[in-house]
């Protein structure tokens, strides 16, 4: 499952919400739905830290074997 679309689709859902409960005058609501909105946000951002640093750690070791040892001029 891709976490990070879910987490976005999360966050859209929330922030929906929380315009509802900022419309109808429910504060209490639409605080904890804003705040578990921007919480989902910042959970699909962090997936997407998390495979970019392993998209770029694996680049990093394949280019690491890549690479012939270094000629002493000997």
């Amino acid at each position: 499952m891709n976490w990070e679309k879910a987490f976005q689709a999360l966050a859209v859902l929330l922030a929906a919400a929380a315009i509802y409960f900022f419309w109808v005058g429910n504060n209490d609501w639409m605080f904890a739905s804003g705040v578990l909105g921007s919480v989902a946000f910042f959970l699909s951002v962090r997936f997407q830290v998390k495979e970019r640093n392993k998209i770029r750690e694996a680049e990093r070791e394949a280019a690491e074997q890549e690479v012939p040892p270094a000629d002493d001029g000997e």
